[in-house]
């Protein structure tokens, strides 16, 4: 006969959860090391991870191209600008002297912009601050590649200025007509806000204003096209774009202030190929002058109430032997009109002016008591 012998169940013991534990966490960090860098990096898309140097190469994504329902989308036309215009747009860092201490030895100091390459054998457009008191300046392509660059000019009343790097076969920018800019068409710049970290970042937004007279001293102002469209520190330098990825204007400022939000400048397209294109020619910019010294109408009216000014442009004196004098232009001639254009600013005639090179020819229109005159003027060159 059979009997069921009773069994007594063996329970595992302390240490064999220990080593069971044990074995577990070391399976997993060998998963966590494997696997989520990978994850991580995907996500991030091209930031440089785990270094803010700006001077380390960024991951470069591989190019994403558009399918039918893409082309769906509302905002198709501005991710076909950014794939079109986003190879061009290049960062630049500026290791650029800031003082010097007690002992005569020089600071030096890392910062960062954006450029936009305008010629397939390494010319690159920029701002002149974004190049300003460089000891060496650094450029960084969008496929990853990084060169030395050179000055080649720049010119501090328009903020622009050329670097070149040695290599061919670049892509570059097209430019677009910035006189036919008109105020509530689409308008989309790319640049490097805060550095290679976050470099061509896209953000989109109108154009908000035109002909916006910004004085950069006090006998040099520039006409500039105002957007909504984000810019932060770094992007100057980069391109603002119309939704057929022409270049309209290069970024160069916004208004800082709690007060003031979506506020941004760019330097119209048409000025910026044309000082461009100079200073490739001839390493500087060439100043136009008309030779005339001038005063808002305003302060005419509180200094000395007997003259009758109620638009244009006081001429308080014309220079001997300059083109104003040359073309017949009197003191106390008022300007009310350049190449038929109304003026009623001193800095709109100095941003006008800034636009042309000397050897032109331009029709200026006068007040001369009750009379029009339209005088044409020559222009000279200005002493830098």
């Amino acid at each position: 006969m059979d009997y069921d012998v009773p069994v007594r169940e063996k329970r595992p013991s302390f240490w064999s959860y220990l080593m069971v534990g044990i074995v577990g966490a070391v399976i997993g960090g060998f998963l966590v090391l494997g696997i989520a860098p990978q994850i991580l990096m995907y996500r991030t898309g091209n930031l440089s991870l785990g270094s803010s140097n700006p001077g380390t190469s960024a991951i470069v994504p591989a190019p994403v191209y558009l399918n039918a329902e893409d082309l769906q989308d509302p905002y198709a036309a501005i991710m076909l600008v950014a794939q079109q215009v986003s190879p061009a747009v290049v960062g630049i860092t500026n290791q650029a002297a800031i003082g010097y201490d007690w002992f005569g030895r020089e600071y030096l100091q890392d910062t960062g912009g954006t450029g936009l390459i305008i010629s397939e054998d390494g010319y690159i457009v920029t701002n002149e601050h974004v190049v300003a008191n460089a000891r060496t300046l650094t450029v960084f392509l969008a496929d990853g590649r990084s060169f030395p660059a050179k000055l080649v000019g720049a010119e501090k009343s328009t903020d622009l200025a050329v670097i070149k790097i040695d290599s061919t076969g670049l892509p570059t920018a097209t430019f677009g007509d910035s006189d036919s800019v008109k105020i509530g068409q689409l308008a989309v710049a790319i640049g490097n806000p805060l550095g290679m970290e976050f470099s061509r970042t896209v953000t989109a937004g109108i154009i908000s204003g035109v002909d916006r007279i910004l004085n950069i001293s006090q006998d040099s102002a520039i006409r500039l096209i105002q957007t909504d469209a984000v810019i932060n520190p770094g992007n100057s330098g980069g391109p603002l774009v119309n939704a057929k990825g022409e270049v309209i204007g290069l970024n160069s400022m916004k208004l800082a202030s709690s007060d003031v939000e979506g506020m941004g400048f760019a330097i119209p397209s048409n000025q910026v190929k044309r000082v461009a294109e100079e200073i490739i020619a001839t390493g500087r910019v060439r100043r136009a002058m008309m030779g005339v010294r001038l005063v808002d109408k305003e302060i005419v009216r509180r200094n000395n109430p007997s003259i009758k000014i109620d638009r244009g442009v006081y001429v308080y004196r014309v220079e001997a032997g300059g083109a104003a004098q040359k073309a017949g232009m009197k003191d106390g001639d008022i300007i009310v009109e350049l190449a038929g254009i109304q003026v009623n600013k001193v800095a709109a005639i100095q941003a006008y002016l800034s636009e042309r090179s000397p050897g032109e020819t331009l029709k200026v229109k006068v007040l001369r008591g009750s009379q029009e005159i339209v005088l044409e003027v020559i222009l000279d060159e200005a002493s830098n």
